[in-house]
């Protein structure tokens, strides 16, 4: 008579459980719109919730001590035309915050610390290049202000978003529209999957397909996928007979799954997310009132069930903390922000320890806000492997947030001549040793854009007063002008 030996894993109690009623967020009417993206972004700062809102698309941010009910009046992000479809903090900067929307823009906003005030319309950065709503988006996790979007024009593009520029553009891989779009550890590949029933590795500076793997998963529902530990891939799809798949993939070798699971009958799509400091990926399904987990090893069946977190509320949406947001004195591995139709609910996986000092089994040194490559560099072909931060005392910021700064005019347009970029590369890095001043003035009359520029020295401010002079009268003149033109 043989004995089941139960595997070993740190892991196999853990366990997930809401907070009290009072640290919730109450009375937020969350976004009816039926796309499948998270509707919630979270770093340690602030947690962003997709919204419903008339006349456009808004977004809500909060701080995250801000809990209990929240006030209708609060001020919204609402400089879309169309409802917003995807958010996401940038990694590098926790006040920065880009959105996708169905008016096929991509607009990067910044956020004060302490929260808004009043409602904020106009975005730091607007990118336009998609001509359909654009309804994913990732930022890349070690290179500074680089991030991907996807829309439903089947066009993936890289943007260098302190340029406001379209770097790469993706246009021939994708013949139908993307489901999901992730990077990879380091950000040297991006893993797509299509209505096309395709998985793709791609170069993301080529555009190129380094592999690809045709069906997955047999059902014709959409299929997400993500990189786990040792670049080996992770899809989460349905069968033939809608059953929901959990599947794992060795890129190498893309003929056979490592291991297909079969998870259950309904019907909403699971969203995972993949913790790479403690192997274990947590699957969401939109309209499911439960969390499932599971670790992924290196041995077989390579994905092992652990528990499963249940409510009786079916949750809309899921944002998911950084490690480096979560309290490591109390064993907490992960935190999952669940949206229910009126209220946002945190929901804490904690590892049960006696112990109150620090467990370096279950927080290794993990990915922390330091990016390790400037924009410019990576477009040119260079990889940075992330800054990993200790948690022993908590995360504390050493350095002050990754300051965002856009090298461009202050018009929308989507590229800049070099001797513009040359100024503005001067004022920024303080090349000359004498303080520089790069003056912008953008007036826009009938359309017309009279744009001057002017680099000087401090020691020409009398020659600057005189040019000051002549840009008022100018001003009145066109004012006038205008003031003509109207009246006819």
């Amino acid at each position: 008579m043989s004995r089941k030996v139960v595997r070993t894993s740190k892991f196999r109690h853990v366990f997930g459980q809401p907070v009290k009623a009072d640290q919730c967020y109450d009375d937020i009417r969350i976004s009816q719109m039926t796309w499948d993206s998270n509707f919630c972004s979270v770093n340690p700062k602030f947690v962003a919730m997709i919204v419903d809102a008339s006349g456009g698309g808004a977004f809500i941010v909060l701080p995250l001590s801000k809990t209990g009910r929240i006030d209708m009046s609060l001020p919204t992000v609402c400089g879309h035309t169309g409802p917003v479809l995807d958010i996401e903090f940038c990694p590098h900067n926790d006040n920065i915050i880009a959105s996708g929307s169905e008016d096929c823009s991509v607009m990067i906003w910044e956020i004060p610390d302490g929260g808004l005030t009043s409602p904020l319309s106009d975005p730091v950065v607007k990118l336009d290049g998609h001509s359909k709503r654009v309804g994913i988006l990732s930022w890349h996790p070690t290179a500074h202000n680089v991030l991907m979007s996807a829309g439903c024009d089947n066009v993936i593009i890289l943007w260098n978003v302190a340029r406001g520029e379209a770097v790469v553009r993706i246009d021939s891989v994708h013949t139908d529209m993307i489901y999901s779009a992730c990077w990879n550890r380091n950000g040297s590949q991006i893993l797509t999957s299509c209505k096309d029933k395709k998985l793709r590795v791609l170069d993301p500076r080529k555009g190129s397909v380094i592999c690809e793997k045709d069906k997955p998963h047999e059902g014709s529902r959409p299929v997400r996928a993500v990189f786990v530990s040792d670049g080996k891939i992770l899809t989460t799809g349905f069968s033939r007979m809608s059953e929901r798949q959990v599947a794992l993939w060795d890129p190498k070798n893309f003929g056979e799954p490592l291991t297909l699971q079969e998870l259950d009958t309904s019907s909403g799509v699971l969203l995972p997310f993949f913790d790479p400091d403690t192997g274990i990926v947590y699957l969401c399904g939109k309209g499911d009132s439960s969390i499932r987990y599971f670790e992924v090893t290196d041995e077989a069946p390579y994905v092992h069930y652990l528990s499963m977190y249940s409510s009786k509320e079916s949750q809309k949406g899921m944002g998911y903390m950084p490690k480096r947001g979560l309290e490591v004195n109390k064993c907490e591995i992960a935190r999952f922000y669940k949206l229910h139709e009126r209220k946002c609910e945190p929901v804490v996986m904690t590892v049960p320890r006696k112990s109150d000092l620090f467990q370096e089994d279950l927080y290794p040194d993990t990915i922390g806000p330091e990016p390790s490559v400037e924009a410019d560099d990576w477009f040119s072909g260079k990889n940075g492997e992330p800054i990993l931060i200790s948690l022993k005392d908590g995360f504390v910021a050493t350095t002050k947030n990754k300051e965002f700064k856009v090298i461009k005019s202050l018009m929308a347009t989507t590229s800049s001549s070099s001797s513009n970029r040359q100024c503005d590369s001067a004022v920024r890095e303080h090349r000359n040793p004498l303080p520089v001043y790069c003056v912008l003035m953008s007036l826009s009359v009938t359309n017309k854009l009279i744009m001057p520029y002017f680099l000087f020295h401090i020691q020409e401010v009398q020659a600057l007063q005189n040019e000051l002079r002549e840009l008022r009268e100018m001003i009145e003149q066109l004012t006038q002008r205008v003031s003509e033109l109207e009246s006819k």
